[in-house]
């Protein structure tokens, strides 16, 4: 064996550098964070040839003084933490006091700064053996990082860099990334002298979706919801996405925890749990999302790139993120999309304050009942009636109400009048803003489906005994899981027991569960409640043969409906949560606009 030794500094380095330097794009996020620790209010990046010539970040920032220069430049270096307790409560981007340092050991550096105190200096490292050249420059307040030749001295390394495009977009993503977690910075991008985009800062919740928008989008601006949830200590807020408006991958999805963009599984289970009942099979969500959090109560320094985060309690996270997107999800209605152009142009949804029902408010009633508010025709003997109806039921559901032609047309219902019924399928109707098309079946379908779930949340759960208690193998921990969480199964209908250190006895299920494979559910619940803390696969699942049911229960196609009863299906969807899509993910209904259709036939040209 050879004997034991000292690694020389610069090795030390360049074997650290391994960590925080990947490529380009991540010296320029090292570089980014530091500008902003450092308290700046504009950043400027200009990068060459993908970044492997030049990557060059000039911030506003405090500045180092000429006495922290060397040392800025030294591993373990670093002005953010001191004791341990800081490193408990981690409240900067960057901290570990190793990344100018790695850097440096693979590049040609150039470290310039200003703290206000004087002249400016410069540094200068150009993988060398911590040698460090010191000398007087002409600079402002803040400080500009050159790096150049990134991995000269590591051939072996800079082989497995990408083309010098897909190098750039990395950069551009990870910029676009630091530029939404600090709204009130300005950012520029140059990349071979040419600019690709300079944003000044968002404050105002307008100027903030404006930079979404051109970071993200306008499309993605125009069909997102904004949401602001508080409680104690955590709070969370952003835009996402209409279920309509999801994306075939998950490339449009950034969540911010206190200004630091991660990747959480226990968030991306948060997300997918809220969208799961409107989102279309095998599509992503897109959204931007920031949770501000006590710093003492998560985790960043799990990773060395700091991608990934660990909370305090995961679990309480988890409900939190779920439970904020499913609301927000929920009380979106169909007039929430009924905007003029100017409305439009105001950028993202709001639906802090969305009427939890628009009965009896601003909702004409049908002709004929002078006075009084809008009627669901919807039976009201509870779940029951809905389930076991047969499906010939369901031609009268919805009842005449009267001539809806004498209706004072200058207060139309948001998703307006029926005119016409189309193939049987779709339903054309009139309102302030032009056509509306409706797929009938798909809008019944999310109706039933909702009111058959609000029933069966008002009778509660039937639980059902086993004829024969059943007895499952477990691992000693999804035990001690069941013998904690006696509560969370009781309250889905389960009578499950620990009947030794590493088994389980199931003696009663829901009853609307019978025939299903339990024990595979049981066993995805006791996962579930391990990683994440919660689970809601007893009640996706009841869902999911509540949506069956619905379905097959719904309006079918080349159906003949009378004008009454589609105009009476119209106001069953202006009250019906997440009336928009169908019980699939599919959008229910579409608007044509005046000045849609005028394009369309060129009218005005």
């Amino acid at each position: 064996m050879p004997k034991i030794h000292t690694l020389s500094p610069q090795l030390a380095n360049q074997i650290a550098a391994g960590e925080v330097v990947e490529r380009p794009s991540s010296v320029l996020k090292e570089l980014s964070e530091n500008s902003l620790d450092a308290g700046a209010k504009r950043i400027d990046v200009e990068v060459e040839q993908g970044g492997t010539k030049l990557i060059r970040v000039r911030d506003d920032g405090c500045g180092i003084s000429e006495g922290d220069l060397p040392l800025a430049l030294s591993r373990h270096a670093t002005s953010k933490i001191l004791g341990l307790e800081d490193l408990e409560a981690v409240a900067t981007l960057g901290f570990r006091g190793e990344a100018l340092a790695s850097i440096a050991s693979v590049s040609r550096l150039a470290l310039t700064s200003n703290s206000g105190e004087g002249s400016g200096w410069k540094a200068v490292s150009e993988g060398r053996d911590m040698e460090v050249e010191l000398q007087p420059a002409a600079h402002p307040q803040g400080t500009s990082v050159e790096v150049r030749d990134l991995f000269f001295n590591t051939p072996a390394r800079r082989k497995f860099l990408r083309t010098e495009n897909t190098e750039y977009k990395r950069i551009d993503d990870c910029l676009k990334k630091l530029a939404l977690s600090r709204m009130d910075v300005a950012f520029s991008l140059k990349h071979n002298q040419k600019v690709q985009f300079s944003l000044r800062p968002a404050i105002s919740q307008s100027e903030q979706e404006k930079r979404v928008a051109d970071l993200c989008g306008p499309l993605f601006m125009e069909q997102a919801l904004f949401v602001d949830n508080n409680r104690t200590g955590i709070r969370l807020w952003g835009w996402i996405g209409l279920p309509t408006f999801s994306r075939s991958q998950a490339d449009l999805q950034y969540f911010f925890v206190n200004g630091r963009s991660i990747r959480d599984k226990v968030v991306s289970h948060a997300v997918r749990q809220a969208y799961q009942d409107v989102l279309y099979h095998g599509r992503h969500p897109a959204y931007v999302l920031f949770l501000e959090i006590l710093p003492g109560d998560v985790d960043v320094n799990v990773h060395p790139t700091k991608h990934e985060v660990r909370f305090r309690d995961s679990g309480s996270i988890h409900s939190f993120v779920s439970s904020t997107l499913q609301k927000a999800l929920a009380t979106d209605r169909p007039q929430d999309h009924l905007l003029t152009n100017d409305e439009r142009e105001g950028g993202g949804l709001q639906y802090q304050n969305q009427p939890q029902s628009l009965v009896g408010q601003n909702i004409l009633p049908l002709a004929g009942t002078p006075g009084s508010g809008y009627q669901s025709t919807w039976p009201s003997s509870g779940l029951s009636s809905v389930v076991n109806a047969p499906a010939s039921s369901y031609q009268s559901l919805y009842s005449s109400q009267g001539d809806v032609e004498n209706i004072d047309q200058t207060e139309v219902p948001p998703l307006g009048f029926a005119v016409a019924q189309l193939k049987g399928i779709f339903i054309l109707a009139e309102n302030s803003h032009g056509l509306i098309i409706v797929d009938m079946h798909a809008a019944h379908e999310r109706i039933t489906y909702e009111r058959m779930k609000n029933a069966f949340d008002e009778q509660g759960l039937v639980s059902q005994p086993l004829l024969v208690p059943e007895n499952l193998a477990v691992s000693q921990r999804e035990a001690d899981v069941v013998e904690s969480n006696q509560k969370v199964f009781t309250q889905l209908g389960f009578s499950v027991e620990r009947a030794a250190s590493e088994s389980i006895i199931v003696r009663e299920i829901p009853a609307i569960l019978r025939g299903s494979e339990v024990e595979k559910l049981l066993r995805d619940v006791l996962s579930d409640l391990l990683e994440h803390g919660s689970s809601e696969r007893i009640r996706d699942h009841i869902n999911e043969i509540l949506s069956t049911m619905a379905c097959h229960g719904s309006v079918r196609a080349n159906r003949k409906l009378t004008l009454p009863e589609m105009n009476a299906l119209l106001r069953d969807m202006e009250i019906t949560e997440r009336s928009g899509q169908c019980n699939h993910g599919r959008p229910t209904w579409s608007q044509l606009t005046v000045e849609e259709l005028d394009k369309l036939f060129l009218r005005g040209r």
